[in-house]
Parts: structure tokens; C-alpha cells; sequence
């Protein structure tokens, strides 16, 4: 058994790429590539900035069954985290893990109207690394 905080932590802190899944309202999984998450706090909590009129956003709201994909190239190796994505818009969070260059993206700061934080809480996970894969709770 891996030790999936310190293992999967370490892949998720070097990821230049994320992969974020959200449910259609036909029931089909889309898949998105985002930057790496702003912040995490374990494997459990993992925090992102996003567009509040973006689709996926509309898509957790309505359903907020999610999945992320962080893979390591250079050693083909990866991880799926299952568990939910909530939508957050409160000033707290948004100063959080704010960064003063993404006024790129939202050019009226922090309080931007289109500027949200995407909340992903794992609750299951299954890691690949060496031709194996393993399932694993989140806790």
C-alpha cells in the first residue's frame, strides 16, 4: 500500500496540467485541462480558480459529483480522485488563494463577479505507478 498523502501530494505539487470531470445534464462525464490547484490541504481538499459563467460551474451546481486526474509524465504515473466539487464565492475564500496575477483572467481582482473557487473534496482514490493500479479511501 502506498502512503497516498506523502505519494500523491508530491505528484500533485509538481503537475504543470490538471484534469477536472464534472457531470453533463445528460449524465456524461467532461473533462476539462485546468492549471494545478491553488492551494491543498492533504489529498483531501484541493482548491482551483475558474470563470463563475464557465460550464463546468453551471455543471457542479447541478451536480456536484466530480473527479481531478493528475498525471506524472516523466515517470507514467497518475492519479483519479473521486469525491464532490463545490462552487464557493464567498470574499474569504476568493482572498485565499488569490494570486496577484490573475488579474490576467479577471481583470476587477479579487472581487471579480467571474471569479470563483472551485472546492474539490476526494473522497476515493486509485493511483497508477508501475504497470499496477490501486484503490485507496481518502481520509
Amino acid at each position: 500500500m502506498i502512503n497516498a498523502e506523502k505519494t500523491i501530494g508530491n505528484l500533485i505539487d509538481k503537475v504543470s496540467i490538471s484534469f477536472i470531470s464534472s457531470i453533463d445534464d445528460e449524465g456524461f462525464p467532461n473533462m476539462k485541462a485546468m492549471l494545478p490547484p491553488r492551494k491543498r490541504e492533504g489529498i483531501k481538499d484541493i482548491y482551483f480558480t475558474t470563470n463563475t459563467s464557465s460550464m463546468r460551474v453551471s455543471q457542479y451546481k447541478e451536480n456536484p459529483k466530480a473527479s481531478v486526474y493528475f498525471c506524472d509524465k516523466r515517470f507514467f504515473r497518475g492519479v483519479m480522485l473521486k469525491g464532490t466539487m463545490e462552487v464557493l464565492e464567498d470574499s474569504e475564500t476568493k482572498e485565499m488563494i488569490w494570486n496577484e496575477g490573475d488579474k490576467i483572467y479577471y481583470p476587477l481582482g479579487v472581487t471579480d463577479r467571474d471569479y470563483c473557487v472551485l472546492k474539490f473534496t476526494a473522497h476515493k482514490g486509485r493511483f497508477y505507478s508501475n504497470f499496477k493500479s490501486e484503490n485507496f479511501d481518502v481520509q
